[in-house]
Protein backbone atom coordinates (compact mmCIF):
# COMPACT_ATOMS: atom_id res chain seq x y z
CA UNK A 1 0.00 0.00 0.00
CA UNK A 2 0.94 3.24 -0.43
CA UNK A 3 1.85 5.45 2.88
CA UNK A 4 0.49 8.79 3.59
CA UNK A 5 3.56 10.94 2.37
CA UNK A 6 1.65 14.02 2.01
CA UNK A 7 2.73 15.83 5.73
CA UNK A 8 -0.05 18.36 5.04
CA UNK A 9 -2.65 15.68 4.06
CA UNK A 10 -2.39 13.74 7.06
CA UNK A 11 -2.50 16.64 9.77
CA UNK A 12 -5.56 17.82 7.91
CA UNK A 13 -7.01 14.43 7.85
CA UNK A 14 -6.07 13.72 11.30
CA UNK A 15 -8.09 17.29 12.13
CA UNK A 16 -11.13 16.03 10.59
CA UNK A 17 -11.57 12.96 11.75
CA UNK A 18 -11.92 14.38 15.62
CA UNK A 19 -14.56 16.61 13.63
CA UNK A 20 -16.88 14.09 12.07
CA UNK A 21 -16.61 12.50 15.63
CA UNK A 22 -17.68 15.65 17.05
CA UNK A 23 -20.25 16.70 14.38
CA UNK A 24 -21.79 13.17 13.49
CA UNK A 25 -20.41 10.73 16.90
CA UNK A 26 -19.05 8.75 13.20
CA UNK A 27 -16.24 6.50 14.11
CA UNK A 28 -14.06 8.24 10.87
CA UNK A 29 -10.02 7.27 11.20
CA UNK A 30 -8.19 9.94 9.40
CA UNK A 31 -6.45 6.59 7.26
CA UNK A 32 -9.87 6.62 5.78
CA UNK A 33 -10.11 10.54 5.19
CA UNK A 34 -6.24 10.74 4.08
CA UNK A 35 -7.22 9.52 0.36
CA UNK A 36 -10.84 11.20 -0.26
CA UNK A 37 -9.13 14.76 -0.47
CA UNK A 38 -9.28 16.26 -4.12
CA UNK A 39 -8.71 19.22 -6.40
CA UNK A 40 -11.18 22.39 -6.51
CA UNK A 41 -13.10 22.98 -9.62
CA UNK A 42 -11.60 26.45 -9.73
CA UNK A 43 -9.01 28.35 -7.12
CA UNK A 44 -11.38 30.53 -6.06
CA UNK A 45 -13.30 27.63 -4.59
CA UNK A 46 -10.11 26.66 -2.32
CA UNK A 47 -7.15 24.46 -2.26
CA UNK A 48 -8.18 21.45 -1.70
CA UNK A 49 -12.05 19.49 -1.31
CA UNK A 50 -13.33 16.88 1.34
CA UNK A 51 -16.30 14.84 -0.13
CA UNK A 52 -18.93 14.14 2.47
CA UNK A 53 -20.63 11.56 0.46
CA UNK A 54 -19.18 8.89 2.99
CA UNK A 55 -19.72 10.88 6.06
CA UNK A 56 -23.69 11.92 5.07
CA UNK A 57 -24.39 8.01 4.27
CA UNK A 58 -22.86 6.85 7.91
CA UNK A 59 -24.34 9.86 9.46
CA UNK A 60 -27.70 9.40 7.71
CA UNK A 61 -27.81 12.75 6.15
CA UNK A 62 -27.37 15.06 2.46
CA UNK A 63 -24.28 15.41 1.70
CA UNK A 64 -24.67 19.22 1.58
CA UNK A 65 -26.10 19.44 5.37
CA UNK A 66 -23.22 16.58 6.54
CA UNK A 67 -20.48 19.57 4.96
CA UNK A 68 -22.30 22.20 6.90
CA UNK A 69 -22.08 20.12 9.79
CA UNK A 70 -18.65 19.62 9.81
CA UNK A 71 -17.46 23.23 9.02
CA UNK A 72 -19.37 24.36 12.09
CA UNK A 73 -18.13 21.71 14.28
CA UNK A 74 -14.20 21.51 13.00
CA UNK A 75 -12.43 23.92 15.07
CA UNK A 76 -9.06 22.96 15.63
CA UNK A 77 -7.53 23.29 12.69
CA UNK A 78 -3.72 22.79 11.54
CA UNK A 79 -2.00 26.21 11.39
CA UNK A 80 -1.34 26.16 7.44
CA UNK A 81 -5.45 26.32 7.06
CA UNK A 82 -6.61 30.13 6.58
CA UNK A 83 -10.17 28.82 6.34
CA UNK A 84 -12.93 26.56 5.83
CA UNK A 85 -15.90 26.56 3.57
CA UNK A 86 -19.00 24.74 2.96
CA UNK A 87 -19.82 24.14 -0.70
CA UNK A 88 -22.50 21.86 -1.69
CA UNK A 89 -21.14 18.22 -0.88
CA UNK A 90 -17.64 19.29 -0.29
CA UNK A 91 -15.85 20.87 2.33
CA UNK A 92 -13.14 23.11 0.58
CA UNK A 93 -10.05 24.52 2.45
CA UNK A 94 -8.21 27.62 1.96
CA UNK A 95 -3.95 27.01 2.58
CA UNK A 96 -1.97 29.71 4.01
CA UNK A 97 1.00 29.06 1.40
CA UNK A 98 3.87 31.20 3.33
CA UNK A 99 3.26 28.52 6.19
CA UNK A 100 3.83 25.51 4.11
CA UNK A 101 6.10 26.95 1.58
CA UNK A 102 8.24 27.02 5.78
CA UNK A 103 8.78 23.33 5.15
CA UNK A 104 8.14 22.69 2.11
CA UNK A 105 10.61 24.47 -0.05
CA UNK A 106 13.76 23.79 2.02
CA UNK A 107 13.06 20.20 1.91
CA UNK A 108 12.79 19.81 -1.50
CA UNK A 109 15.94 22.28 -2.20
CA UNK A 110 18.19 19.99 0.52
CA UNK A 111 16.69 16.84 -1.32
CA UNK A 112 14.78 15.13 1.56
CA UNK A 113 11.44 15.57 0.34
CA UNK A 114 12.82 13.34 -2.45
CA UNK A 115 13.91 10.47 -0.01
CA UNK A 116 10.22 10.03 1.90
CA UNK A 117 9.08 6.45 1.51
CA UNK A 118 5.86 6.90 -0.48
CA UNK A 119 5.34 2.75 -0.14
CA UNK A 120 5.22 -0.23 1.76
CA UNK A 121 4.52 -3.63 1.27
CA UNK A 122 4.06 -3.73 -2.48
CA UNK A 123 4.12 -6.95 -4.07
CA UNK A 124 7.48 -7.99 -5.41
CA UNK A 125 6.63 -7.29 -9.18
CA UNK A 126 7.87 -7.85 -12.48
CA UNK A 127 7.48 -5.82 -15.92
CA UNK A 128 8.19 -7.23 -19.22
CA UNK A 129 8.30 -4.87 -22.12
CA UNK A 130 9.81 -4.15 -24.87
CA UNK A 131 9.39 -7.36 -26.73
CA UNK A 132 11.62 -7.04 -30.45
CA UNK A 133 12.25 -9.37 -33.04
CA UNK A 134 15.15 -10.02 -34.19
CA UNK A 135 15.83 -10.24 -37.85
CA UNK A 136 13.75 -6.56 -38.11
CA UNK A 137 14.75 -3.19 -37.67
CA UNK A 138 14.02 -1.33 -34.56
CA UNK A 139 11.90 1.85 -36.17
CA UNK A 140 9.68 4.56 -33.67
CA UNK A 141 6.84 2.59 -33.36
CA UNK A 142 9.28 0.52 -30.95
CA UNK A 143 9.63 3.50 -28.92
CA UNK A 144 5.96 3.84 -27.25
CA UNK A 145 6.65 0.30 -26.14
CA UNK A 146 10.42 0.87 -24.43
CA UNK A 147 9.28 4.60 -23.09
CA UNK A 148 6.13 3.59 -21.34
CA UNK A 149 7.41 0.23 -19.87
CA UNK A 150 10.64 1.87 -18.74
CA UNK A 151 8.51 4.61 -17.05
CA UNK A 152 6.44 2.68 -14.85
CA UNK A 153 10.09 0.87 -13.51
CA UNK A 154 11.47 4.19 -12.51
CA UNK A 155 7.87 5.15 -11.20
CA UNK A 156 7.50 1.83 -9.12
CA UNK A 157 11.00 2.01 -8.32
CA UNK A 158 11.24 5.41 -6.78
CA UNK A 159 7.87 4.51 -5.13
CA UNK A 160 9.81 1.50 -3.51
CA UNK A 161 8.52 -1.21 -5.30
CA UNK A 162 10.42 -4.28 -5.79
CA UNK A 163 11.10 -4.29 -8.81
CA UNK A 164 12.37 -6.27 -11.74
CA UNK A 165 12.55 -5.55 -15.71
CA UNK A 166 12.41 -8.22 -17.80
CA UNK A 167 12.23 -8.34 -21.78
CA UNK A 168 11.16 -11.02 -24.12
CA UNK A 169 12.69 -10.71 -27.56
CA UNK A 170 11.35 -13.04 -30.62
CA UNK A 171 14.41 -14.91 -32.41
CA UNK A 172 12.41 -17.54 -34.08
CA UNK A 173 9.18 -17.94 -36.16
CA UNK A 174 8.14 -17.29 -39.84
CA UNK A 175 10.03 -13.56 -39.67
CA UNK A 176 13.09 -14.82 -38.84
CA UNK A 177 13.00 -17.95 -41.99
CA UNK A 178 12.07 -15.02 -44.35
CA UNK A 179 15.19 -12.70 -44.18
CA UNK A 180 17.76 -16.54 -43.66
CA UNK A 181 15.27 -17.17 -46.79
CA UNK A 182 16.22 -14.13 -48.85
CA UNK A 183 19.97 -13.96 -47.57
CA UNK A 184 20.26 -17.61 -48.64
CA UNK A 185 18.11 -17.52 -52.21
CA UNK A 186 18.31 -14.17 -53.47
CA UNK A 187 20.76 -11.57 -51.89
CA UNK A 188 23.08 -10.34 -53.97
CA UNK A 189 24.05 -7.32 -51.66
CA UNK A 190 27.36 -7.85 -49.85
CA UNK A 191 27.13 -7.73 -46.00
CA UNK A 192 27.57 -4.48 -44.56
CA UNK A 193 30.89 -4.23 -42.20
CA UNK A 194 28.46 -1.57 -40.03
CA UNK A 195 24.57 -1.84 -38.82
CA UNK A 196 24.09 -5.50 -39.70
CA UNK A 197 21.12 -5.60 -37.64
CA UNK A 198 19.48 -2.56 -39.19
CA UNK A 199 20.58 -4.21 -42.87
CA UNK A 200 18.74 -7.31 -41.77
CA UNK A 201 15.53 -5.34 -40.97
CA UNK A 202 15.68 -4.40 -44.66
CA UNK A 203 16.32 -7.91 -46.11
CA UNK A 204 13.15 -9.30 -43.98
CA UNK A 205 10.67 -6.61 -45.54
CA UNK A 206 12.18 -7.35 -48.99
CA UNK A 207 11.94 -11.37 -48.56
CA UNK A 208 8.16 -10.55 -47.43
CA UNK A 209 7.12 -8.22 -50.08
CA UNK A 210 8.65 -10.72 -52.85
CA UNK A 211 7.22 -13.91 -51.19
CA UNK A 212 3.54 -11.86 -51.41
CA UNK A 213 4.63 -11.01 -55.58
CA UNK A 214 4.87 -14.45 -55.61
CA UNK A 215 1.69 -16.15 -53.91
CA UNK A 216 -0.05 -17.76 -56.89
CA UNK A 217 2.73 -17.99 -59.44
CA UNK A 218 4.43 -21.13 -59.38
CA UNK A 219 7.24 -20.16 -57.42
CA UNK A 220 4.96 -19.99 -54.56
CA UNK A 221 5.43 -23.67 -53.66
CA UNK A 222 9.22 -23.91 -53.83
CA UNK A 223 9.78 -20.58 -51.42
CA UNK A 224 7.10 -22.88 -49.11
CA UNK A 225 9.78 -25.77 -49.29
CA UNK A 226 12.46 -23.82 -48.77
CA UNK A 227 11.00 -21.86 -45.79
CA UNK A 228 9.80 -25.03 -44.33
CA UNK A 229 13.45 -26.44 -44.45
CA UNK A 230 14.47 -23.51 -42.81
CA UNK A 231 12.28 -23.65 -39.94
CA UNK A 232 13.20 -27.61 -39.80
CA UNK A 233 16.77 -26.58 -39.17
CA UNK A 234 16.04 -24.01 -37.20
CA UNK A 235 13.44 -26.39 -34.73
CA UNK A 236 16.48 -29.04 -35.34
CA UNK A 237 19.30 -26.28 -33.94
CA UNK A 238 21.56 -28.07 -36.29
CA UNK A 239 22.76 -27.34 -40.23
CA UNK A 240 23.74 -24.12 -42.33
CA UNK A 241 20.53 -22.14 -41.59
CA UNK A 242 20.81 -22.58 -37.96
CA UNK A 243 24.29 -21.46 -38.30
CA UNK A 244 23.23 -18.20 -40.13
CA UNK A 245 20.46 -17.90 -37.73
CA UNK A 246 23.15 -17.69 -34.56
CA UNK A 247 25.19 -15.28 -36.55
CA UNK A 248 22.66 -12.95 -37.92
CA UNK A 249 20.70 -12.79 -33.99
CA UNK A 250 24.00 -11.60 -33.12
CA UNK A 251 23.92 -8.68 -35.24
CA UNK A 252 20.36 -8.32 -33.83
CA UNK A 253 21.25 -7.85 -30.07
CA UNK A 254 24.08 -5.88 -30.94
CA UNK A 255 21.09 -3.54 -32.38
CA UNK A 256 18.87 -3.71 -29.59
CA UNK A 257 21.85 -2.97 -27.21
CA UNK A 258 23.07 0.11 -28.89
CA UNK A 259 19.32 1.04 -28.63
CA UNK A 260 18.70 0.06 -25.20
CA UNK A 261 22.38 1.97 -24.34
CA UNK A 262 21.32 5.29 -26.03
CA UNK A 263 17.68 5.07 -24.56
CA UNK A 264 19.63 4.14 -20.67
CA UNK A 265 17.12 1.37 -20.20
CA UNK A 266 18.25 -2.16 -18.57
CA UNK A 267 16.61 -5.13 -18.00
CA UNK A 268 17.38 -7.64 -14.89
CA UNK A 269 16.83 -10.63 -16.77
CA UNK A 270 16.43 -11.52 -20.81
CA UNK A 271 14.30 -14.07 -21.67
CA UNK A 272 13.82 -15.37 -24.88
CA UNK A 273 11.57 -17.13 -27.21
CA UNK A 274 14.01 -19.99 -28.41
CA UNK A 275 14.79 -20.81 -25.04
CA UNK A 276 11.00 -21.69 -23.48
CA UNK A 277 9.93 -23.09 -27.08
CA UNK A 278 10.99 -26.29 -26.20
CA UNK A 279 9.96 -26.29 -22.81
CA UNK A 280 6.58 -24.74 -23.64
CA UNK A 281 5.69 -27.64 -26.39
CA UNK A 282 6.19 -30.02 -23.84
CA UNK A 283 3.84 -28.34 -21.11
CA UNK A 284 1.37 -28.35 -23.83
CA UNK A 285 1.89 -31.36 -24.41
CA UNK A 286 1.91 -32.77 -20.76
CA UNK A 287 -1.11 -31.37 -20.22
CA UNK A 288 -3.33 -32.84 -23.18
CA UNK A 289 -1.92 -35.81 -21.55
CA UNK A 290 -3.74 -34.87 -18.66
CA UNK A 291 -6.84 -34.06 -20.41
CA UNK A 292 -7.07 -30.31 -19.77
CA UNK A 293 -6.45 -29.78 -23.37
CA UNK A 294 -8.26 -31.31 -26.31
CA UNK A 295 -6.95 -32.02 -30.00
CA UNK A 296 -9.42 -30.42 -31.94
CA UNK A 297 -8.25 -31.06 -36.42
CA UNK A 298 -4.92 -31.99 -35.54
CA UNK A 299 -4.21 -29.24 -33.42
CA UNK A 300 -4.22 -29.23 -29.42
CA UNK A 301 -5.37 -26.69 -27.32
CA UNK A 302 -8.30 -25.44 -24.74
CA UNK A 303 -12.04 -24.34 -25.53
CA UNK A 304 -12.79 -21.47 -23.99
CA UNK A 305 -16.02 -20.81 -25.75
CA UNK A 306 -17.77 -20.69 -22.33
CA UNK A 307 -15.72 -17.97 -20.96
CA UNK A 308 -16.17 -16.38 -24.48
CA UNK A 309 -12.99 -16.54 -25.64
CA UNK A 310 -12.78 -19.11 -28.52
CA UNK A 311 -10.17 -21.59 -28.92
CA UNK A 312 -6.57 -21.34 -27.69
CA UNK A 313 -4.65 -23.25 -30.05
CA UNK A 314 -1.53 -24.31 -28.22
CA UNK A 315 0.34 -27.19 -30.91
CA UNK A 316 -0.29 -26.33 -34.79
CA UNK A 317 -0.55 -29.72 -36.58
CA UNK A 318 2.78 -30.22 -37.27
CA UNK A 319 3.81 -29.91 -33.66
CA UNK A 320 5.42 -26.82 -33.22
CA UNK A 321 3.80 -24.26 -30.40
CA UNK A 322 2.38 -20.59 -30.80
CA UNK A 323 2.68 -16.97 -29.12
CA UNK A 324 0.36 -18.44 -26.47
CA UNK A 325 2.04 -21.93 -25.64
CA UNK A 326 5.41 -20.06 -25.16
CA UNK A 327 3.41 -17.44 -22.79
CA UNK A 328 2.56 -19.86 -20.85
CA UNK A 329 5.63 -21.48 -20.29
CA UNK A 330 7.14 -17.93 -19.58
CA UNK A 331 4.55 -16.85 -16.94
CA UNK A 332 5.18 -20.44 -14.91
CA UNK A 333 8.92 -19.45 -15.30
CA UNK A 334 8.81 -15.79 -14.01
CA UNK A 335 7.05 -16.73 -10.87
CA UNK A 336 9.42 -19.71 -10.32
CA UNK A 337 12.99 -17.76 -10.98
CA UNK A 338 12.13 -14.98 -9.14
CA UNK A 339 9.16 -15.91 -6.61
CA UNK A 340 7.89 -12.75 -7.82
CA UNK A 341 3.86 -11.41 -6.54
CA UNK A 342 2.81 -9.55 -9.47
CA UNK A 343 3.47 -9.97 -13.76
CA UNK A 344 2.72 -7.24 -16.14
CA UNK A 345 3.12 -7.23 -19.27
CA UNK A 346 3.39 -4.34 -21.29
CA UNK A 347 2.24 -5.13 -24.96
CA UNK A 348 -0.15 -3.10 -27.17
CA UNK A 349 -3.71 -3.36 -27.80
CA UNK A 350 -3.72 -5.74 -30.41
CA UNK A 351 -2.48 -8.81 -27.88
CA UNK A 352 -5.76 -8.25 -25.93
CA UNK A 353 -7.58 -11.05 -27.11
CA UNK A 354 -4.28 -13.20 -26.67
CA UNK A 355 -3.47 -12.34 -22.95
CA UNK A 356 -7.16 -13.28 -22.16
CA UNK A 357 -6.58 -16.20 -23.09
CA UNK A 358 -3.39 -17.09 -21.72
CA UNK A 359 -4.91 -15.62 -18.31
CA UNK A 360 -7.61 -18.23 -18.79
CA UNK A 361 -5.71 -21.17 -19.64
CA UNK A 362 -3.25 -20.41 -16.65
CA UNK A 363 -5.98 -20.38 -14.34
CA UNK A 364 -7.61 -23.27 -15.69
CA UNK A 365 -4.38 -25.65 -15.54
CA UNK A 366 -4.40 -24.56 -11.52
CA UNK A 367 -1.77 -22.14 -12.04
CA UNK A 368 -2.32 -20.09 -8.17
CA UNK A 369 -0.79 -17.23 -9.89
CA UNK A 370 -2.50 -16.33 -12.53
CA UNK A 371 -4.46 -14.17 -11.01
CA UNK A 372 -1.48 -12.30 -10.19
CA UNK A 373 -0.71 -11.16 -14.52
CA UNK A 374 -2.08 -8.50 -15.69
CA UNK A 375 -1.73 -6.96 -19.50
CA UNK A 376 -0.93 -3.52 -19.48
CA UNK A 377 -2.10 -2.31 -23.28
CA UNK A 378 -1.84 0.82 -25.34
CA UNK A 379 -2.26 2.02 -28.69
CA UNK A 380 0.06 2.46 -31.67
CA UNK A 381 2.35 5.02 -33.16
CA UNK A 382 1.50 6.27 -36.80
CA UNK A 383 3.25 9.19 -39.20
CA UNK A 384 1.01 11.90 -39.73
CA UNK A 385 0.09 9.94 -43.12
CA UNK A 386 -0.86 6.48 -41.84
CA UNK A 387 0.45 3.19 -39.87
CA UNK A 388 4.00 1.55 -39.94
CA UNK A 389 4.54 -1.78 -41.16
CA UNK A 390 7.80 -3.51 -41.09
CA UNK A 391 6.79 -6.02 -43.24
CA UNK A 392 6.41 -2.85 -45.92
CA UNK A 393 9.31 -0.93 -45.54
CA UNK A 394 7.12 2.07 -44.50
CA UNK A 395 8.52 2.61 -41.39
CA UNK A 396 11.33 5.50 -39.82
CA UNK A 397 14.28 3.39 -38.65
CA UNK A 398 15.15 4.24 -35.18
CA UNK A 399 18.82 5.11 -36.10
CA UNK A 400 17.31 7.45 -38.81
CA UNK A 401 15.42 9.20 -36.48
CA UNK A 402 17.77 10.36 -34.01
CA UNK A 403 20.13 10.81 -36.49
CA UNK A 404 17.67 13.40 -37.88
CA UNK A 405 16.75 14.96 -34.82
CA UNK A 406 20.11 15.62 -33.14
CA UNK A 407 20.88 17.31 -36.52
CA UNK A 408 17.76 19.40 -36.08
CA UNK A 409 18.33 20.26 -32.69
CA UNK A 410 21.89 21.38 -33.59
CA UNK A 411 21.30 23.50 -36.51
CA UNK A 412 17.68 25.24 -34.87
CA UNK A 413 18.90 25.11 -31.40
CA UNK A 414 22.25 25.03 -30.49
CA UNK A 415 24.11 26.79 -33.60
CA UNK A 416 24.41 29.97 -32.08
CA UNK A 417 26.67 28.46 -29.20
CA UNK A 418 29.36 26.92 -31.62
CA UNK A 419 31.65 29.87 -30.88
CA UNK A 420 30.96 29.40 -26.80
CA UNK A 421 30.55 25.48 -26.61
CA UNK A 422 32.58 22.60 -26.90
CA UNK A 423 32.11 20.34 -29.99
CA UNK A 424 31.18 17.80 -27.18
CA UNK A 425 29.35 19.90 -25.17
CA UNK A 426 27.09 20.40 -28.27
CA UNK A 427 26.98 16.98 -29.05
CA UNK A 428 25.99 15.79 -25.61
CA UNK A 429 23.19 18.21 -25.37
CA UNK A 430 22.21 17.72 -28.62
CA UNK A 431 21.92 14.24 -28.16
CA UNK A 432 20.12 14.93 -24.45
CA UNK A 433 17.70 16.95 -25.94
CA UNK A 434 16.41 14.47 -28.69
CA UNK A 435 16.28 11.81 -26.23
CA UNK A 436 14.04 14.12 -24.11
CA UNK A 437 11.15 15.04 -27.18
CA UNK A 438 11.27 11.25 -27.80
CA UNK A 439 10.64 9.56 -24.33
CA UNK A 440 8.32 13.12 -23.25
CA UNK A 441 6.59 12.91 -27.10
CA UNK A 442 6.16 8.90 -26.23
CA UNK A 443 4.66 8.75 -22.65
CA UNK A 444 2.95 12.27 -22.60
CA UNK A 445 -0.60 10.51 -24.80
CA UNK A 446 -2.49 8.72 -21.98
CA UNK A 447 -1.85 5.01 -23.12
CA UNK A 448 -5.13 4.10 -24.49
CA UNK A 449 -5.21 6.57 -26.80
CA UNK A 450 -2.57 6.41 -30.61
CA UNK A 451 0.20 8.58 -30.50
CA UNK A 452 0.66 10.26 -34.08
CA UNK A 453 4.81 11.41 -34.26
CA UNK A 454 5.47 14.42 -35.87
CA UNK A 455 9.36 15.45 -35.23
CA UNK A 456 8.52 19.79 -35.54
CA UNK A 457 6.20 19.43 -32.79
CA UNK A 458 7.85 17.29 -30.95
CA UNK A 459 10.83 19.32 -30.54
CA UNK A 460 9.28 22.83 -29.75
CA UNK A 461 9.77 24.76 -27.25
CA UNK A 462 6.67 26.65 -27.10
CA UNK A 463 4.54 24.08 -26.56
CA UNK A 464 4.11 20.49 -24.81
CA UNK A 465 7.30 18.96 -25.13
CA UNK A 466 10.05 17.58 -23.43
CA UNK A 467 12.29 20.02 -24.82
CA UNK A 468 10.22 22.75 -23.15
CA UNK A 469 10.66 21.78 -19.99
CA UNK A 470 14.09 20.33 -19.95
CA UNK A 471 14.62 24.69 -21.29
CA UNK A 472 12.56 25.42 -18.02
CA UNK A 473 14.85 23.54 -16.19
CA UNK A 474 17.84 24.99 -17.58
CA UNK A 475 16.66 28.69 -17.93
CA UNK A 476 16.68 28.42 -13.68
CA UNK A 477 19.70 26.75 -13.71
CA UNK A 478 21.58 29.21 -15.49
CA UNK A 479 19.97 31.86 -12.99
CA UNK A 480 20.92 30.66 -10.46
CA UNK A 481 24.61 30.11 -11.19
CA UNK A 482 24.61 33.51 -12.22
CA UNK A 483 22.52 35.10 -9.25
CA UNK A 484 24.50 32.54 -6.38
CA UNK A 485 22.73 30.94 -3.28
CA UNK A 486 20.09 32.30 -1.62
CA UNK A 487 20.78 34.47 1.81
CA UNK A 488 18.69 32.31 3.66
CA UNK A 489 15.71 29.54 4.13
CA UNK A 490 13.65 31.66 5.59
CA UNK A 491 10.03 31.93 2.78
CA UNK A 492 8.32 35.02 1.84
CA UNK A 493 5.52 33.85 -0.29
CA UNK A 494 2.99 36.29 -1.18
CA UNK A 495 2.01 36.75 -4.81
CA UNK A 496 -0.35 34.92 -6.08
CA UNK A 497 2.37 33.48 -9.00
CA UNK A 498 4.48 32.49 -5.65
CA UNK A 499 1.39 30.48 -4.33
CA UNK A 500 0.54 28.93 -7.11
CA UNK A 501 4.02 27.43 -7.55
CA UNK A 502 4.17 26.21 -4.04
CA UNK A 503 0.88 24.73 -4.86
CA UNK A 504 2.06 22.83 -7.54
CA UNK A 505 5.39 21.77 -5.86
CA UNK A 506 3.36 19.99 -2.72
CA UNK A 507 1.79 17.87 -5.54
CA UNK A 508 4.99 16.00 -6.59
CA UNK A 509 4.25 12.86 -4.30
CA UNK A 510 0.31 12.64 -5.16
CA UNK A 511 0.85 12.93 -8.77
CA UNK A 512 4.19 10.44 -8.62
CA UNK A 513 1.32 8.02 -6.67
CA UNK A 514 -1.81 8.14 -9.30
CA UNK A 515 0.71 7.46 -12.24
CA UNK A 516 2.18 4.51 -10.37
CA UNK A 517 -1.33 3.16 -9.63
CA UNK A 518 -2.77 4.14 -12.47
CA UNK A 519 -0.14 3.29 -14.77
CA UNK A 520 0.05 6.16 -16.70
CA UNK A 521 3.26 8.24 -17.01
CA UNK A 522 1.23 10.90 -18.85
CA UNK A 523 -0.32 12.33 -15.52
CA UNK A 524 3.63 12.88 -14.31
CA UNK A 525 4.32 14.63 -17.95
CA UNK A 526 0.86 16.94 -17.56
CA UNK A 527 2.22 17.68 -14.22
CA UNK A 528 6.02 19.01 -15.47
CA UNK A 529 3.92 20.76 -18.46
CA UNK A 530 1.72 22.75 -15.75
CA UNK A 531 4.89 23.44 -13.04
CA UNK A 532 7.05 24.55 -16.26
CA UNK A 533 4.26 27.38 -17.08
CA UNK A 534 3.40 27.82 -13.14
CA UNK A 535 7.53 28.73 -12.93
CA UNK A 536 7.43 31.00 -16.13
CA UNK A 537 4.08 32.96 -15.12
CA UNK A 538 5.82 32.85 -11.54
CA UNK A 539 9.15 34.01 -13.18
CA UNK A 540 7.01 37.33 -15.18
CA UNK A 541 5.12 38.78 -12.70
CA UNK A 542 8.48 38.41 -10.01
CA UNK A 543 11.65 39.85 -9.98
CA UNK A 544 14.52 37.50 -8.92
CA UNK A 545 17.70 38.93 -9.82
CA UNK A 546 16.16 42.64 -8.55
CA UNK A 547 14.36 41.64 -5.84
CA UNK A 548 16.30 41.95 -1.87
CA UNK A 549 16.10 40.67 1.28
CA UNK A 550 14.32 37.87 2.50
CA UNK A 551 12.26 38.32 -1.13
CA UNK A 552 15.24 37.35 -2.94
CA UNK A 553 16.01 34.52 -1.16
CA UNK A 554 12.82 33.24 -1.26
CA UNK A 555 12.25 33.84 -4.68
CA UNK A 556 15.80 31.72 -5.13
CA UNK A 557 14.91 28.63 -3.17
CA UNK A 558 11.41 28.75 -4.51
CA UNK A 559 13.30 28.63 -8.23
CA UNK A 560 15.76 25.98 -7.01
CA UNK A 561 12.74 23.88 -5.60
CA UNK A 562 11.31 24.15 -9.29
CA UNK A 563 14.63 22.91 -10.95
CA UNK A 564 15.35 19.98 -8.31
CA UNK A 565 11.28 18.75 -8.70
CA UNK A 566 11.68 19.25 -12.57
CA UNK A 567 14.65 17.12 -12.50
CA UNK A 568 13.30 14.76 -10.56
CA UNK A 569 10.32 14.70 -12.53
CA UNK A 570 12.19 13.96 -15.65
CA UNK A 571 14.36 11.55 -14.35
CA UNK A 572 10.98 9.43 -13.74
CA UNK A 573 10.53 9.50 -17.43
CA UNK A 574 14.29 8.77 -18.36
CA UNK A 575 14.66 11.69 -19.69
CA UNK A 576 18.03 13.81 -18.58
CA UNK A 577 17.86 17.63 -17.15
CA UNK A 578 20.51 19.90 -19.38
CA UNK A 579 22.36 22.28 -17.24
CA UNK A 580 22.01 24.84 -19.74
CA UNK A 581 20.48 24.82 -23.65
Amino acid sequence: MFCFHDSFRKELAQALSKGIQAAFSVDFPWEKAYPLFGATPTREAGDLAFPLFIIAKEAKTNPAQASKALEAALVDLPKFVLKKVAMGPYLNFYFDFNQIAQDLVPSIVSGKYFEQKLSEHMPKTMIEYSQPNTHKELHVGHMRNLCYGDSLIRLHRYAGFDIIASTFPGDVGTHVAKCLWYMHYHNKQPIPTERKGAWLGSMYSTAHNKLEEEKGTDKEAQNREQLTAILKQLEQKSGEYYDLWKETRQWSIELMNEVYRWADVKFDVWYWESEVDSDSVKLAREYHQKGLFIEDKGCIGVDLEPYKLGFCMLLKTDGNGLYATKDIELARRKFQDFHIEKNLYVVDKRQEHHFKQVFKVLELMGFENAKKCQHLQYDFVELPDGAMSSRKGNIIPLQTLIENMVKMIKEQYLARYINEWTPEEIEKTAQIVAKGAIKYGMTRIDPAKKIVFDMQEWLKLDGESGPYIQYAYARINSMLTKLGAPGSTEMKVEVQQEKDLVAALMNFHNVVQQATEQYKPSILTAYLYDLSRAYNGFYAECPVGSAEGATRSSRLMLSKATAQTLKKGLSLLGIEAPERM
